[in-house]
């Protein structure tokens, strides 16, 4: 159990290094094309850290907004409200704020850059699907995501991919005028606009894919949590066996916070799927259940 978390997280941050290094990179390859102006990599990075720091203040507000949350009380939603109580009480974490989305498609998603200011959010489908234990694995997850401070993981990862996506379309830009810049022949020009192009459409598939690669290691770091919390990884299993079975696309989903859901929101087609933010679900449960024999 233990050994599945730390493996998880040293999985993360060795992502999320080799990701800054080829960001760094492609910065350097864009300066070059443009003939030595480096001002304008550094500029770059500058406005893509600035976007995302906006974005680490106001993307829970966004996220509750774009799903059509609606807080309730313990008097609102009193087996919600339990639940996660005992929860919190179990592992010593503030109580976080609670939202219900009226959806009948079954999913949950947390949000928060740190514990004290965290939330949680389920759709009526969730609640009407799975039973208490199920529930409370679902539940013990999205706490998992709040105390393994994912939010703020994703937000990283969100300004990176953020500055790579604008580094691209300046290598795009520059591709055509950094061989003239740089004085060479007709021949040498074509080779920097092939390279220039090339870099600049790998570019965004690479920041998808690590993005995504990101994301799967916390949904399974998220679901060894709750099986360390709940002691019940079976709860969770069953849990996840269900949202395969019964899980259908959100009437509200939204693209920009599908990686936030513990199932995916979304009807993905072939090539979203290679990009998927999510593990496949029978390989969640697989883990879950070689978890339970650790107990």
């Amino acid at each position: 159990m233990y050994s599945a978390i730390a493996r998880n997280k040293r999985n993360t941050w060795f992502i999320l290094l080799a990701f800054v290094l080829i960001l760094g990179g492609i910065g350097l390859l864009a300066g070059w094309l443009a003939g030595n102006n480096w001002w304008i990599t550094a500029l770059i990075v500058v406005f893509a850290a600035g976007y995302a720091t906006v974005q680490y203040f106001c993307a829970d507000r966004e996220a509750l907004a774009l799903s059509g949350a609606v807080e309730v009380t313990q008097a609102d939603a009193p087996r919600y409200y339990r639940l996660v109580e005992n929860l919190c009480i179990t592992t010593g974490a503030p109580m976080p704020k609670l939202y219900v989305v009226d959806d009948p498609a079954p999913n949950a998603f947390a949000t928060g850059r740190k514990p004290e200011q965290a939330a949680i959010t389920v759709t009526t489908g969730l609640f009407e699907l799975m039973t208490d234990r199920e529930l409370e694995g679902v539940l013990g997850h999205e706490l998992g995501h709040i105390r393994n401070y994912d939010i703020r993981v994703s937000l990283i990862v969100f300004g990176l991919v953020v500055a790579v996506g604008i580094l691209a379309d300046v290598l795009l830009r520059v591709a055509f005028f950094g061989g003239r810049g740089r004085g060479g022949n007709a021949q040498s020009q074509v080779v920097f606009l092939i390279f220039g192009v090339v870099a600049a459409l790998v570019a965004p598939l690479l920041a998808g894919a690590v993005q995504a690669a990101i994301s799967r290691q916390r949904e399974y770091l998220a679901d060894a949590t709750s099986a360390m919390t709940t002691r019940d990884p079976e709860g969770l299993s069953s849990a996840l066996g269900k949202l395969g079975e019964y899980g259908r696309p959100l009437a509200k989903g939204n693209t920009s916070m599908a990686h936030l859901w513990i199932a995916d929101p979304l009807r993905p087609n072939a090539l979203a799927r290679l990009f998927s933010t999510h593990p496949p679900i029978p390989d969640r449960i697989a883990r879950l259940r070689k978890m339970g024999g650790t107990f």
